[in-house]
């Protein structure tokens, strides 16, 4: 494994190459490929490791039995997933873990890490405290999500996500990780009425658009 490619992602923040290399070997890091649409992880399985996107991007869902599907979160390069999970280990996963592009993951099995089982090393202190920084991180998009989602008009969820984006990336003109379907699932609504509302906003000179590509056009009243 490349050092350089990884030591600057937060899991490895503060940390010598050295002690990159010892807590590769102690988290008994792997790297695996997967295509676009496969399930790396499983609603209902467990696992004791947490995943490193090295390349591409994956979508956190929640899939019922009755075939509906919500985004909970986009997952993008040098991003994480399955933190909570894989520290507790035993706990089943709620949720769904799907490739949403072609893409490479580094695993790191940190199961053990909060028994106690593992004589301290300076990494195994330095891991544990970016990894509170990593799931304080997702609570705060977790939360964002929820904002997104309670106005009860389509344009009100529409613009709660677009502005926030803008926000994150400090700029009016920027793009969003999802497609029309997955942005629509993100936001709980229909894939239909999604657009539909994204023509009548376009219409009204509020904001423009091509695929992924956001224009917010002027401050908005939601």
């Amino acid at each position: 494994m490349d050092v350089n490619k990884i030591e600057n992602t937060v899991i490895f923040q503060g940390m010598s190459e050295r002690e990159i290399s010892d807590a590769l070997e102690g988290l008994n890091a792997v790297k695996k490929k997967y295509k676009k649409g496969t399930t790396i992880l499983h609603a209902g399985s467990t696992t004791k490791r947490m995943g490193l996107v090295l390349e591409g991007s994956v979508t956190i869902e929640n899939n019922d039995v009755w075939g509906n599907r919500i985004i909970l979160s986009h997952v993008g390069k040098n991003q994480f997933f399955a933190e909570t999970y894989g520290l507790l280990a035993d706990e089943p996963m709620l949720v769904d873990v799907v490739a949403n592009e072609n893409c490479q993951i580094l695993f790191l099995t940190i199961g053990f890490l909060h028994r106690g089982t593992l004589r301290p090393k300076s990494w195994t202190t330095k891991i544990m405290s970016n990894l509170l920084i990593i799931s304080t991180h997702k609570n705060l998009l977790l939360s964002g999500r929820n904002f997104h989602t309670a106005p009860k008009t389509i344009r009100g969820r529409v613009m709660s996500y677009l502005n926030s984006v803008s926000i994150q990336k400090g700029t009016t003109v920027f793009d969003i990780p999802f497609d029309r379907q997955q942005m629509a699932d993100y936001l709980n609504l229909e894939r239909t009425a999604l657009s539909k509302e994204l023509r009548k906003m376009k219409d009204d000179g509020l904001i423009d658009f091509h695929k992924n590509n956001f224009h917010l056009m002027e401050s908005l009243e939601l």
